[in-house]
């Protein structure tokens, strides 16, 4: 098993880990105050960011030390579509974060 082979292992079993918390919150959510709910998003959707990010980095890994690719470009195929899905959880991040501001006032 090589050691891409092994990241992607770490982070599959991680994903399933978050999907079993995302259910577990889920139910709890309905016992928190809309700010709870809010809060909650935020930090599911921080850890979706975080999980992009470590398969931007295996990518990475992958194009330069596995195929031994000496650049990479923002509109490599697979690149590109990390990157696309971390520009919409930022965004995402950003609205629930300024929904939050509003209810804190």
């Amino acid at each position: 098993m090589t050691f891409s082979d092994r990241m992607k292992e770490i982070l599959d079993q991680g994903v399933a880990a978050s999907k079993d918390f995302a259910v577990k919150a889920g139910g709890k959510a309905q016992e928190l105050g809309e700010r709870g709910v809010l809060m909650l998003e935020i930090k599911q959707l921080e850890s979706q960011a975080q999980k992009l990010i470590n398969r931007l980095g295996n990518e990475t890994y992958q194009q330069f030390g596995e195929q031994g690719k000496d650049t990479i470009y923002s509109d490599n195929p697979s690149v590109k579509g990390i990157l696309t899905e971390l520009a919409l959880i930022k965004e995402t991040m950003e609205k629930k974060d300024s929904e939050l501001q509003t209810k804190k006032k």
